[in-house]
């Protein structure tokens, strides 16, 4: 039995049916994991109309240390962090993270439940990015896979790699920017706190399609950055996704891709802006 299931009937406030009312006529509410200033709503708002605001929420929880047992233990937070973003007038909901779905133990179901058991409950929508990416692959008729774990330690992405075994695709290489050898040690890589230089993604995802060149998509997991060399600015993969898609031939989704299109989807629009193949499927 979930939590939705064991509290008391939740009802929204009536008067966000009024448009009028409202600041955007789409209006998104975000989480984050703990400990992270987190790149979502931003990006979200660059790529999106000016009928789309966005608000974010950090999830709080004073000693995180990026353990997978402290998001199963804290999972219960995605729904104080609904119940906000209901009772301020959000259309959608979004968790950020893509591990938050197999440290939960659920399994695909249960998360694709539990999604289910919050968005009726509060009468708004709510994604989650692991489950998103699940989506998404599955409304591009992807079948074969090959995940570039980034920064992941390897009991992170393996949990990813085990979700997207379980929802049924192939998933025929995967490994981290340790496997692939830009880094000596695992400490080396959690030490550039998620931000790497650019030069590197191109290099990481040129060396995963070597590894596996016949898949219907490549994968990258979590929420890293790349500094561009112009300016330092640190971007998400979103920004360089239809670049990785020509060089490589081949459909790039990220969980952040995968959770502004499912996004967009709910909300019946398309971005202004549409990075990649993902993206432009829904114009």
């Amino acid at each position: 039995m979930t939590s939705t299931q064991t509290q008391s009937a939740y009802k929204k406030p009536e008067k966000w049916q009024n448009p009028s009312v409202k600041l955007f006529p789409h209006q998104v509410g975000l989480t984050c994991p703990p400990h992270d200033f987190d790149a979502a709503p931003s990006d979200l708002l660059r790529i999106a109309p000016d009928s789309v605001g966005v608000h974010g929420r950090m999830l709080h929880v004073p000693d995180y240390k990026h353990r997978l047992d402290q998001r199963k233990s804290n999972f219960g937070l995605l729904e104080d962090f609904m119940e906000c973003m209901a009772n301020n007038g959000a259309d959608v909901c979004g968790q950020v993270g893509s591990n938050w779905v197999h440290a939960s133990g659920l399994g695909v179901e249960g998360i694709r439940q539990h999604c289910a058991d919050l968005t009726d409950k509060y009468e708004t929508p709510f994604h989650m990015a692991g489950y998103a990416m699940v989506e998404a692959l599955r409304d591009q008729n992807v079948e074969k896979v090959a995940l570039n774990a980034c920064y992941h330690r390897d009991s992170w992405y393996q949990g990813t790699v085990g979700f997207l075994k379980e929802a049924g695709f192939d998933v025929v290489w995967a490994g981290n920017f340790h496997d692939q050898g830009w880094f000596e040690t695992q400490e080396a890589v959690d030490d550039c706190i998620w931000c790497f230089d650019e030069a590197l993604l191109w290099q990481s995802f040129d060396y995963v399609a070597d590894k596996a060149p016949n898949v219907d998509a490549y994968l990258i997991n979590g929420m890293s950055n790349y500094r561009r060399p112009s300016d330092g600015l640190a971007q998400r993969p979103l920004h360089h996704t239809a670049t990785l898609e020509e060089r490589l031939g081949t459909l790039v989704v990220g969980h952040d891709t995968a959770l502004y299109w499912r996004i967009f989807k709910t909300l019946s629009i398309a971005p202004k802006t549409p990075l990649g193949r993902l993206l432009s499927s829904l114009s």
